[in-house]
């Protein structure tokens, strides 16, 4: 039998951003505007979901610091192939979080 390994995700919230320099570096943004937060990073080359207890956020001038040049919250988007909890996009960061009903 195999056995398959899963994470639960009933409290967490964050992206599921598309493999490559951008989110190498978001990654990088996100541990930065989030201390203090237990931060699961999971990262299939291809594909990196990241997540925490009640959300993230990621803020565009931290982007900007980390990349060296002048950065808009719509190239996240494009490299956003997902999400867990609710989103609050912003031209200033972007906001994953989680609301429990």
């Amino acid at each position: 039998m195999t056995e398959t390994r899963t994470h639960v995700t009933a409290h967490r919230a964050g992206p599921l951003l598309r493999g490559g320099d951008i989110s190498i570096v978001a990654v990088d943004a996100i541990q930065e505007d989030n201390p203090g937060k237990d931060i699961y990073v999971d990262d299939h080359r291809t594909y990196v979901r990241v997540e925490a207890e009640g959300g993230l956020v990621i803020r565009r001038a931290t982007m900007e610091r980390l990349l060296g040049r002048p950065f808009s919250m719509q190239e996240l988007e494009v490299n956003l192939t997902g999400y867990s909890g609710q989103i609050d996009t912003h031209d200033e960061y972007m906001r994953w979080y989680f609301i429990q009903s």
